[in-house]
């Protein structure tokens, strides 16, 4: 909010654009993709509300009024009214934008039949710009001084609201605005620009049950299917949702370095390396192959695996969704895996969704932010489409 306002009031309206602003304001590159990383218009919306929370709450006696109109990052400034609607009449009016405060005290220009007060444009214009129905207004007699020591005091206001937002923007949303998904995300977005999305890679072989076999390091082009496709890009658009920019990788030539620099969310169960070798610290485990089952370590005789009786786009998955700080890449860890690639769908589903986040939330029965976060799922599997996941069981410590 500083920066635009500052550049506004500095003449500079035209340096107030969506992809000068994320280089400017929040440090991305010049060449960053600005629909794929929605920084800026997240920004913008948080800072208008907080200003319109202001003014509704604590800031009606504040004298200036600024906004910041949808679809543009030029504030606009006005004088505050008694009466509602002309507030409104004048949020409309394209003479809102401005260069400064100086208003004109020709007072041959307040007829009977105006009452509307706007401040001078930008462009310098000579035309009075005060007026009132019914008399002179009180500000006549008032000096420039008075008047723009109001629009300071309105600005400053503004400026500390757009700290916050900013702020807070950058440090995720604020206890009172977040949902379970983003306490579930908030972890892995700590301090990072980047979070690693490694998805596990397969080649086909048509006798194998599910149709393919794990993708190992021998193979150039490994492939993924539409379910963890379409898993890549849920969680792609969540993390762009916070600011942060991902890069995916495959788990085959994904090395331990990379995943030591940065928080990671791994796709994939038995076609994902990493994800089989990072479970092994924790409760819910995919057992080795041939055999292929998701088993409770603290109950060794509770496992659940897929019935191989029936076709694979028919028999039911399951899948695990973890989230925990690993021991040996010292970063966070996401797992979304299932036992085939339905599972893994619905892994991706649940992780990005409000309301089944919010179940699990509610099923832990505290705040799970900072906690070490595992659940099983049981997901139902029609004609090769994933069904709704569901929650077996949950480990939180």
């Amino acid at each position: 909010m500083q920066y635009i306002v500052e550049n506004t009031l500095a003449g500079k309206s035209d340096l107030l654009k969506e992809r000068t602003l994320g280089v400017e304001v929040f440090d991305r590159p010049s060449t960053y993709d600005t629909n794929a990383e929605a920084v800026v218009r997240f920004t913008a919306g948080e800072v208008r509300k907080r200003l319109l929370l202001y003014y509704h709450e604590r800031g009606r006696s504040s004298g200036i009024r600024i906004s910041l109109p949808v679809g543009s990052y030029i504030p606009e400034f006005l004088h505050e009214h008694d009466e509602s609607e002309e507030i409104e009449e004048y949020a409309s009016s394209s003479a809102a934008h401005i260069r400064d405060a100086n208003i004109s005290e020709d007072t041959d220009s307040v007829t009977p039949e105006s009452r509307s007060i706007s401040l001078v444009p930008a462009n310098g214009s000579s035309h009075s710009a005060l007026e009132e129905k019914g008399g002179a207004s009180p500000l006549l007699g008032q000096s420039r001084t008075l008047v723009r020591g109001l629009l300071w005091l309105g600005l400053v206001a503004a400026l500390a609201i757009g700290f916050l937002a900013g702020w807070g923007w950058r440090s995720h949303p604020t206890a009172n605005t977040q949902t379970a998904v983003d306490k579930f995300w908030a972890p892995l977005l700590h301090d990072q620009r980047m979070v690693l999305i490694c998805a596990g890679g397969v080649v086909f072989k048509k006798n194998n049950f599910s149709g393919v076999i794990t993708a190992g390091k021998d193979v150039e082009y490994p492939f993924v299917s539409m379910q963890i496709a379409s898993g890549i890009a849920q969680v792609s658009n969540t993390l762009a949702r916070s600011g942060v920019t991902t890069q995916l990788l495959p788990a085959p030539s994904t090395p331990l370095t990379d995943l030591r620099e940065h928080s990671v969310v791994l796709l994939g169960g038995y076609n994902n390396q990493w994800a089989m070798r990072l479970l092994q610290s924790e409760r819910f485990q995919f057992t080795p192959e041939p055999v292929q089952s998701i088993v409770d370590q603290i109950q060794p005789q509770a496992h659940w695996s897929r019935d191989k009786s029936l076709p694979y786009s028919s028999a039911e998955d399951f899948a695990l969704l973890a989230r925990f700080r690993d021991s040996t890449t010292g970063s966070w860890v996401v797992v979304l895996a299932g036992l085939g690639r339905n599972g893994t769908e619905a892994a991706a589903q649940f992780a990005t969704s409000p309301h089944y986040m919010q179940l699990l939330r509610d099923d832990i029965g505290k705040d799970f932010s900072n906690l070490n976060v595992e659940a099983l799922l049981k997901v139902n599997v029609v004609d090769g489409k994933t069904g709704a996941p569901s929650i077996l069981a949950v480990d939180a410590r």
